[in-house]
């Protein structure tokens, strides 16, 4: 039984296998006919494609070459016309050459003509050209000369009179145009108080406060019956502003005391300085003068502080600079530099107190450290003649500076010189080593010298107040007496840890 149930699996297991091999074949038969028809599409498709791309590419050859043909053809033209016309400019070119030839030969035949002729007059005259001509110039002056010199000096006075007039004419417009009062600076400043009382705290124990002040700002407190008021008197503008400064200072802290006294006087004095450059901008834009730099600017804000006969520097400076722009403007000159110049002309006034030499070497020396238009130092140096006129700008300046001062109540003769006294009492005692700063006060009858501790001991105080005494009484003439003081100071600091 078992034989023939193997027998017959083997049988069945045989066909399964005949029979799987055989769908198998049909089927890769269906799918290998798949693929050749779609390779065979696929060719097909590119073989079109292919022609199609063939085609567009023969048509646009043929377009190209069309193309081609017509620029060749429009070349051809333009060559020929270009030949045309450059034949005809040949052909007018040799006719110029031509007519400029003889245009040439009828130049020379005039020449010589008229040389012929020359020569046929100096023979018939027996004098060259030159001796006919110089004859002849010579009988016209011996026969006119008496009118030519009355006509030359009719001339030259009309002209005088008309150059007069116009500038006249043209200084007295600038004048016009441009007035501003003026208003000379005193010697005192008033300051007024809040109150009575304040006056006893402003002067202190014994006076130390008050001392103090003086000492550190170089200017004089005058504390008289005048009620709720103190005058601050001092020579130099700038001390009395500090000093002011320093009292408002103090009585709006509430706290007047020698330590709190030397910090307001710095504050004050820092202030002075921001002022200064506000001043001198403001300067700057009113005359329209910019680009200066900032330290010319404060040191031009500077003169505000500073006066001449009486006379504000910085407005006086100003005013200058308003007319010079008018009359350089009338005179065709160049404004700019016509203003800087003036504006800039007493520069050298900002320093001139403390370093030896003129205003104006010292204000050229500024001026070129600071890179300033050579032009316009040429236009500033020259306004009192210690350099040539160099520029017309110059000519300008120093007119404007004479026109400023002589004007009505600019100036005064008797302050300057009080003024210039006590600035050579300053100067005096100021030139001696060791010596820190130095105050004229009382009008000049007080001067006070402030020393370096370790440069001077009290021997050589005494000494230096007995050698200023006496150069001050071989240099200076002055009514009465002077008293000098001579103040040596010295602190000991330190700090408790």
């Amino acid at each position: 039984m078992t034989p023939i149930f193997l027998l017959g699996g083997g049988a069945v297991l045989f066909l399964g296998i005949a029979l799987g091999y055989f769908v198998r074949q049909v089927l890769s038969t269906k799918q290998s006919n798949s693929l050749e028809q779609r390779a065979k599409q696929i060719i097909l498709d590119a073989q079109d494609k292919a022609v199609s791309l063939l085609n567009d590419a023969k048509k646009e050859e043929r377009e190209r070459k069309l193309q081609v043909d017509k620029t060749e053809e429009r070349l051809f033209k333009k060559e020929e016309n270009l030949d045309r016309q450059s034949k005809a400019v040949i052909d007018q070119e040799n006719k110029f050459r031509g007519e400029v030839s003889k245009l040439e030969e009828s130049k020379k035949t005039v020449a010589e003509l008229h040389q012929k002729a020359v020569l046929d007059l100096e023979k018939v005259a027996g004098l060259t050209a030159e001796e006919a001509k110089a004859k002849l110039m010579k009988a016209v002056q011996e026969d006119h000369r008496a009118s030519l010199i009355k006509t030359i000096q009719a001339m030259e006075h009309e002209k005088k009179e008309e150059i007069e007039k116009k500038s006249l004419e043209i200084i007295t417009g600038a004048i016009q145009r441009y007035a501003r009062s003026h208003v000379a600076d005193l010697t005192t400043t008033v300051f007024t108080l809040p109150n009575e009382e304040i006056k006893g705290k402003i002067i202190g124990r014994e006076g130390r406060n008050i001392r103090t002040l003086e000492r550190l700002t170089g200017a004089e407190l005058i504390l008289d019956e005048s009620p709720e008021s103190l005058v601050i008197s001092s020579f130099d503008p700038l001390r009395r502003e500090v000093a002011r400064l320093t009292l408002e200072k103090l009585i709006k802290d509430g706290r007047i005391q020698p330590a709190k006294i030397e910090e307001k006087v710095e504050e004050a004095k820092n202030e002075m300085n921001r002022r200064m450059t506000e001043v001198g901008e403001q300067a700057c834009m009113e005359v329209g003068v910019i680009g200066l730099p900032k330290e010319l600017v404060q040191l031009l804000g500077r003169l505000f502080f500073r006066t001449s006969y009486g006379q504000n520097v910085l407005i006086h400076s100003i005013e200058m600079a308003h007319i010079a722009g008018i009359i350089a403007a009338e005179l065709g000159a160049n404004v700019e530099t016509a203003k800087a110049g003036a504006l800039l002309h007493d520069i050298g006034k900002a320093i001139s107190h403390e370093v030896e030499g003129t205003h104006v070497n010292l204000g050229r020396k500024i001026l070129q450290k600071y890179n300033i238009d050579e032009k316009i130092v040429l236009a500033m140096e020259a306004h009192h003649e210690e350099y040539p006129f160099a520029t017309p700008e110059s000519f300008i300046v120093a007119a404007c500076d004479v026109i400023s001062a002589a004007r009505p109540g600019a100036r005064r003769d008797t302050a300057e010189n009080y003024l210039k006294r006590l600035e050579d009492l300053e100067k005096i005692a100021s030139s001696y080593e060791g010596v820190k700063t130095v105050y004229a006060l009382s009008a000049g009858r007080e001067i006070r010298v402030f020393v370096v501790p370790e440069k001077i001991d009290d021997f050589g105080a005494l000494q230096m107040a007995k050698d200023i005494a006496g150069k001050i009484s071989s240099q200076m003439k002055y009514p009465g007496e002077i008293k000098v003081n001579v103040i040596r100071e010295t602190r000991a600091v330190e700090y408790a840890k």
